[in-house]
């Protein structure tokens, strides 16, 4: 088995071109921040863009669970690759990656600035540090399952190849997703519940349901929201009530970048 690093700093946009890198150098999967991923699938692994922490990303991006690094080795060991792309911010951290995933240790190293210009690093890293936004090199379809925050998008784009096979062409279409992790540059910040519960007893008001009471609850996967409405008599309440649902938790993620993992509306009144 053959081990590449694709090395750089973080946000210089090595994630957002791995594919591409992939391609050139005709590796069967990527190892990057905790997932091992083929093509457009997501196989094993963890997402490093999920720990609520940036210690916890680092662990996690360095397989130091020993769950997760047994779940990833044993899928590696099953589909036996012959060629293999680390993603990494150095040299070392390659090393340890693949130390911990009992892989060979990398045989060539490929740096950020041989696959894109300085322009482009520095347009990369300015959209980091301004939005604090991060790429995952699969479909959204492939994240969604796996990623509870709500700042998921998808991005299809070209990506130049600098190495194309021949007959092959330069340009590669890829879709990825972007993403903006719990940890961030902006550090944490903390709603209220009486906020929250202000603009969920606003949002879920409609012709059908009115003087709501709202309990916020807050979980590891989320909010959930426990709701008391009066319903309108004389009407079917179940579609005011699946649109109130969708609504409310549309809007409380839009507006406070947490996730929603329920919205519970419970009829508890008429009236007319």
């Amino acid at each position: 088995m053959e081990v590449i690093a694709f090395i750089g700093p973080s946000g210089t946009g090595k994630s957002h071109r791995a594919l591409a890198v992939a391609h050139d150098y005709q590796t069967d999967v990527i190892i990057d921040d905790g997932l091992l991923i083929r093509g457009t699938r997501i196989l094993a692994g963890v997402s490093a863009k999920e720990q609520p922490t940036r210690v916890g990303a680092i662990k996690t991006a360095l397989f130091l669970d020993p769950r997760h690094a047994a779940e990833v080795k044993e899928r590696i060991a099953a589909l036996a690759p012959s060629r293999v792309l680390v993603i990494s911010t150095s040299r070392e951290m390659a090393r340890r990656i693949t130390g911990n995933l009992g892989l060979p240790e990398p045989g060539r190293f490929i740096d950020i600035t041989e696959v894109a210009t300085p322009r482009e690093i520095a347009r990369a890293r300015q959209v980091r540090r301004q939005m604090g936004k991060h790429v995952i090199p699969v479909p959204t379809v492939e994240v969604k399952p796996r990623f509870k925050g709500p700042f998921i998008e998808p991005l299809r784009t070209f990506l130049r190849r600098r190495h194309a096979q021949p007959g092959k062409g330069k340009n590669l279409w890829v879709e990825q997703t972007i993403v903006r992790p719990t940890f961030n540059i902006w550090g944490h910040f903390y709603v209220a519940d009486s906020v929250i519960q202000q603009l969920a007893a606003h949002l879920v008001k409609n012709e059908a349901l009115s003087e709501p009471r709202v309990q916020v609850e807050n979980t590891d996967g989320g909010l959930v929201l426990h709701i008391e409405v009066t319903g309108r008599y004389g009407i079917g309440w179940r579609p005011f009530l699946l649109a109130a649902q969708k609504k409310v938790k549309a809007g409380i993620e839009e507006m406070t970048s947490l996730p929603v993992k329920a919205v519970n509306i419970t009829v508890r009144h008429l009236a007319r």
